[in-house]
Order: C-alpha cells, then structure tokens, then sequence
C-alpha cells in the first residue's frame, strides 16, 4: 500500500478492531515513517457526530491551547496577522482566541460554528500570518493534499498531534490508536513532520510529543520548548497584553443584524 503522506510502499503494520466490529490492517511507511490505515471504508459511521463522546478533554483542551498558542504567536509570528483555526470544530477555540485579541478566522467542512459565528474563513487576498489545527492531523485521510492546502494559505502552521513513541507500539498498544471512535487514521512520528518541512522549504520545531510548528523563518528550539509549556507561556502572557475583541466584535456583529 502507498504511504499517504510521501507516496513511498508502506509495510504491514498490525491489525485492530475499529468500532468494536471493524477489522483494520495498518501499514508503517519506511520513508517518513508514517503510520495509517488501510482505506478508510468506515468513516460514515465515524463521524456521525462531529465531537466524539470520548473526547471528555476537548475544552480543556482548547483552554491550554489558547495560552500556548498567544506565547507562539508573540514570540515567533505577526501577533496583529490573521490566522485561521483549520478543523476549527464548533468554532471554540476561535472564539477564545479572539477574546484574547488576535484576528482569528473558523474553517471546517465537517463541523456547525457555534462559537465564532459571523467570523468564518472567506479567502482573499489579504495574507494570512498563520494557521492553526489541533487534534486534526490524525484525521487526515488524505494527509499530504490538506496539509498542503493548510500550508497554502499561511506559511506558518501551529498544531498538535501525538507523536509515534520510539517504541513503535503496534496497534492495539497504545491509546493514541483509539479504536473505539474509528476516528484516529494516521499516526505521525517526528520524522514524518520533518519530512513534510523538507518536502515544503519550511522550518520544523517540537516540543517532542504534541505540539509541533512549521515556519518560513527559523525558529530557536528551546525557545519553543520552553513556550510550549503552559507553566511557562501563562506568566509570559501576564506581560504581553492585548486588547480583546470581544467587544468590538459583538458591535460589529450587532450592526451587522440590524444594518
């Protein structure tokens, strides 16, 4: 089976039950590294909601998020740029972002905006400073053509996913696999990511389990160690305030409904 990231012959990887009745082969590529699974036939069933009833840390999740991600922002990006939250869900983590004063923009094909209505991704030709996504690398089923689209709109790209233990846990030993939701068909190591940065001219920086950014300007490793941690980027946020939006975005939004 072809790698869907890099094109190389994936391997055999394991098997695992999807869904409590769907056998899954998974195949590990020797190029990137890259872990998938077969086809994804059972994707319907999978996403018959768009948040998992498993996933009882999504708030917060987002919370830690928005901390680390305003320290990124300030220390590395165009703080007063525009970004896009890419699979940005029912819109949350843009509503918080937004609160804490940056132009953050919602766009997910698959999700309702509950959160950030009114501030929904239309492309332009205004440039964006960066996108982020979070919890959405594993969900790729085509991962090599969307992380190109994610990377065709900003050169710079803030996101999480869980790295492949250098143990190589097979399916069925490790959480990350979770099976039970069908959602979970890509596992990503950190040679895939570096991977992706060669194959796109950028620069690639991790915190070594989940948080990983790619960048057109080179980025000091620890520095981004260190503002991964929320004991670090919290207090640092403490003295780099911003005006929050939430304000002037619920004028604009009133105007708009009576204009």
């Amino acid at each position: 089976m072809k790698c869907r990231l890099c094109g190389a012959e994936a391997r055999d990887f394991g098997r695992l039950t999807m869904l409590h009745r769907v056998e899954v082969a998974y195949f590990r590529c020797p190029r990137c590294e890259y872990v998938q699974t077969e086809e994804p036939h059972w994707l319907e069933e999978a996403y018959s909601s768009a948040l998992s009833a498993l996933d009882v840390g999504a708030v917060a999740r987002n919370k830690q998020f928005e901390v680390v991600t305003q320290a990124i922002i300030q220390a590395f990006l165009n703080p007063d740029g525009r970004f896009v939250d890419y699979g940005g869900g029912h819109g949350l983590f843009v509503r918080l972002m937004r609160d804490r004063g940056f132009d953050f923009r919602w766009s997910d094909k698959y999700a309702e905006n509950l959160y950030a209505r009114g501030f929904e991704y239309v492309p332009s030709s205004d440039p964006l400073e960066g996108v982020t996504a979070f919890e959405v690398f594993e969900h790729l089923v085509d991962p090599a053509g969307e992380i190109a689209r994610m990377l065709a709109m900003a050169p710079n790209l803030f996101f999480s996913t869980v790295l492949m233990p250098r143990s190589l846990p097979k399916p069925g030993e490790w959480w990350y696999y979770v099976p039970e939701t069908g959602q979970h068909v890509g596992i990503f190591a950190e040679a895939s990511l570096r991977w992706l940065a060669r194959e796109h001219g950028l620069h690639f920086n991790t915190n070594g389990v989940g948080l990983h950014l790619l960048s057109k300007n080179p980025v000091h490793p620890m520095a981004f160690r260190l503002l991964s941690k929320m004991r670090v980027a919290g207090p640092v946020n403490c003295f780099r305030h911003r005006v929050r939006l939430t304000g002037s975005d619920f004028d604009r939004l009133k105007r708009d409904a009576y204009s």
